[in-house]
């Protein structure tokens, strides 16, 4: 074969590069492409290239607000195949969205059909529905065909379509966006039309107007559902200063509106007899109604909302969750406060006002630059259409003159049109016509010479000159363009006022009250319990006070170890010789009826680890803690609960030391006892024990050998206080102990007579 014939080898047409910047340049070149041409939206007209092209081609199906409906399939159709080359799915879902009064506050589509719900449900699919275009998207699309905006290339080089859309609509803050693009993400929430287009008068007039003279007309959000805004007026401004913050919204409690139009605002309904249940009546923003209510029914199947008794949806044309309380004497404010903790009837949005400006550079803005900026871009839009109708009336008075002349030499023309081959040339030459004049004058139709079209001719050239002084005037004067924007700006102010169903503010934005403060406990009947943990650490709560010294049953090769009396608010604190504190919900303890359970289930003991002991938490109490070695300190009980599972270090031990004592240190007590191994006792007093939140704490007691036996604290005027031995189970006091009295970390001396063999006290 000859060599000229053969094909090139491929491998000739490899390049060498470095992995990392072919995948740097290739990575950067898709970031660019999701930021630009993806997922955020421009700030003119507050679209992203998705949603235009759907307004574009449903606008060439001419699909207006006052036409028939046509199918979603054929408008999704013509978007991916003239102008969006991706998945129909993506594309129907951008259009479903746009078509929800649940997520746009003022919807650009019209649909008819399932187009999804507030429950979360999603939209039949395309070929069942059908869409045409809102009022609110025709004013978006409005000065399309008056040389507004420039038209760029399809993607295939077919048709055009337009950069951005002209309209005079707000629609960047009006109906908000969100998007994930490559490295930043915008979170713009919806806003009310007649307070933008307030604030823009503003800055229109003044624009040196302050972020907090703005603030005061802007107000904030206005969500498609309705809702409250409980952020404070100062953290609220702070966030639109910046554009970066977050937003607490809320459910409304309301039985509906009230005669004066107002809401109802506690949302409780009596029921007769006392009887009384809860009606929400909004919900957050983009928290679909479904997943709320099963995450209310989940906490009451959790027992986290005792409290509560059922939860119904009631919802029919309104939204209507009904809220039945466990009983009348439940208090309605911690009802809600606890359901704003627990679910997402409180949620919160995040703020980002991540926009591409005129440029097409991405940037966070505050909404004061992003209304100046949109002023910028419609007077630009208004020079625009200015300068495509003054062409317009150039071109048209052009051939009005011509006309006229026409008609003040009707006669010569017709003959000159009779008897000349080529008319054009000599009728141009003998009345000095432009060649578009004369084309037009052979154009004419035998019609139009009636005597009075001449009369007709004037008089439409006198209103296009007037007009195309009036649009020269405009060109030049800056005032000018800003009074004729401030114009058109109220006259579309018209149609979305406060007094209009479309207008009229949704979110009701009112810093909330500060918390009723509870806790958990609050929401637990208080019942009381008897705690029982054996040796082998199986755990069980007894209904009742029964007495401690009962006939408790266990495993076989178990015993007891501590029993005690609580209540089933109580918080239980579990501390273990290697100096970790654990805590239990008393309320959560298995039932008495068999053994329990290992307590290993409930908190992440080490296998090592021995409890040493188990007591209510009382709150502000103080604990006294020592080790095996002889150190200690107290601890403030508050200190010790531990949140989670793996419980809280507290007591730093050393190999072959252990956490030994843990002791309630009563108000009244003012002095400290040890005794050792070795049966040496020292008192010493209270004052010189640190409260400490963790560690070693100090040397109680001094030993050559051995280590520490017990602990306790007593009141000194009354004495020390031990258990006899035997039956009787009496106890001895020894009223003087000033003999044992010395500073803190003596070795000390023998106890008293009669003082426990065991060194316990």
């Amino acid at each position: 074969m000859p060599t000229d014939t053969q094909e090139p080898d491929p491998f000739d047409a490899i390049v060498d590069a470095p992995f990392d910047s072919a995948l740097s340049e290739r990575y950067l070149v898709y970031a660019l492409s999701t930021i630009t041409a993806r997922s955020l939206p421009d700030l003119r007209d507050g679209l992203k290239p998705v949603h235009r092209r759907l307004l574009w081609a449903m606008r060439g199906l001419k699909l207006d607000p006052a036409g028939a409906f046509k199918k979603s399939a054929r408008v999704v159709g013509d978007v991916i195949g003239k102008f969006h080359p991706h998945g129909d799915a993506s594309v129907y879902d951008a259009m479903v969205r746009l078509a929800q009064d649940f997520s746009l506050r003022y919807p650009l589509v019209e649909g008819q059909g399932n187009f999804g719900n507030i429950d979360g449900d999603n939209a039949a699919a395309y070929r069942y529905t059908e869409a045409r275009l809102t009022k609110t998207a025709m004013q978006l699309m409005a000065g399309l065909d008056e040389g507004t905006v420039d038209f760029i290339p399809t993607y295939n080089g077919e048709e055009e379509e337009p950069e951005i859309f002209p309209g005079l609509f707000p629609n960047l803050l009006a109906n908000g966006a969100t998007g994930i693009a490559v490295g930043m993400a915008t979170s713009i929430p919806s806003h009310n039309v007649h307070e933008i287009i307030d604030a823009t008068l503003m800055l229109v007039d003044n624009p040196n107007a302050t972020h907090e003279e703005v603030m005061q007309v802007f107000k904030g959000p206005d969500f498609p559902t309705g809702g409250l805004v409980v952020d404070s007026p100062e953290a609220i401004s702070a966030a639109y200063e910046t554009g970066k913050g977050a937003l607490r919204v809320r459910g409304r409690f309301s039985t509906g509106r009230g005669d004066d139009g107002a809401w109802e605002e506690t949302g409780i309904e009596k029921l007769g007899g006392g009887q009384w249940q809860l009606v929400v009546s909004e919900i957050p923003y983009m928290v679909p109604k479904g997943k709320l209510i099963e995450q209310i029914a989940q906490a009451i199947a959790d027992k986290k909302l005792p409290i509560l008794e059922d939860v119904r949806d009631e919802s029919d044309e309104q939204l209507r969750i009904v809220l039945v309380p466990k009983s009348r004497n439940v208090d309605p404010d911690l009802l809600k406060e606890s359901l704003y903790k627990l679910t997402d009837l409180e949620s919160r949005f995040s703020l980002n006002l991540n926009v591409l400006d005129a440029t097409r550079t991405p940037g966070v803005m505050g909404v004061r630059l992003i209304l100046r900026e949109w002023i910028i871009a419609q007077i630009d839009i208004l020079l625009r259409r200015t300068r495509h109708r003054l062409d317009k009336i150039a071109n048209r008075l052009e051939l009005l003159e011509g006309y006229i002349i026409a008609f003040l030499n009707l006669d010569r023309i017709i003959e000159i049109i009779r008897t000349e081959d080529e008319p054009k040339p000599v009728m141009m030459a003998e009345f000095g016509l432009t060649d578009r004049q004369a084309e037009a004058i052979l154009n004419m139709r035998l019609r139009s010479l009636r005597k009075l079209e001449e009369m007709e001719l004037r008089q439409e050239r006198d209103d296009l000159l007037k007009e195309q002084d009036d649009l020269n005037k405009l060109l030049e004067s800056p005032a000018r363009q800003r009074t004729r924007l401030k114009r058109d700006l109220a006259a579309l102010r018209k149609d979305y006022a406060e007094d209009t169903a479309l207008g009229a503010r949704r979110t009701t934005i009112a810093e909330a009250q500060p918390a009723v403060e509870f806790s958990m406990d609050a929401m637990i009947e208080r019942e009381p319990v008897t705690v029982i943990l054996s040796q082998r650490g199986w755990i069980r709560a007894a209904k009742g006070h029964v007495a401690l010294d009962g006939e408790f049953k266990f495993k076989e090769g178990d015993g007891p170890a501590f029993a005690f009396h609580a209540q089933t608010t109580d918080k239980l604190l579990v501390a273990c010789d290697n100096g970790r504190f654990y805590t239990l919900g008393a309320d959560k303890l298995p039932g008495a009826r068999g053994f329990g359970e290992p307590i290993r289930t409930m908190v992440d003991i080490d296998a090592d680890a021995h409890i040493v002991a188990i007591m209510p938490h009382k709150p502000k109490a103080q604990l006294l803690l020592a080790s095996s070695a002889g150190r200690g300190f107290a601890a403030e009980a508050d200190e010790l609960l531990a949140e989670t599972r793996k419980g809280r270090a507290v007591v730093t031990t050393k190999p072959g030391v252990k956490l030994a004592v843990v002791r309630e240190i009563a108000p009244e007590h003012d002095h400290v006892a040890v005794v050792g191994e070795n049966r040496k006792l020292v008192v010493f007093a209270l004052s010189e024990l640190p409260v400490m939140a963790k560690g070693q704490g100090v040397t109680l007691q001094r030993y050559r050998d051995g280590g520490m036996s017990d602990v306790t604290t007593f009141t000194l005027a009354d004495g020390l206080s031990w258990k006899m031995g035997g039956e009787t189970g009496r106890t001895r006091t020894e009223p003087e102990m000033h003999m044992w009295k010395v500073a803190r970390g003596a070795a000390g001396r023998l106890p008293p007579n009669g003082f426990p063999r065991d060194n316990r006290f």
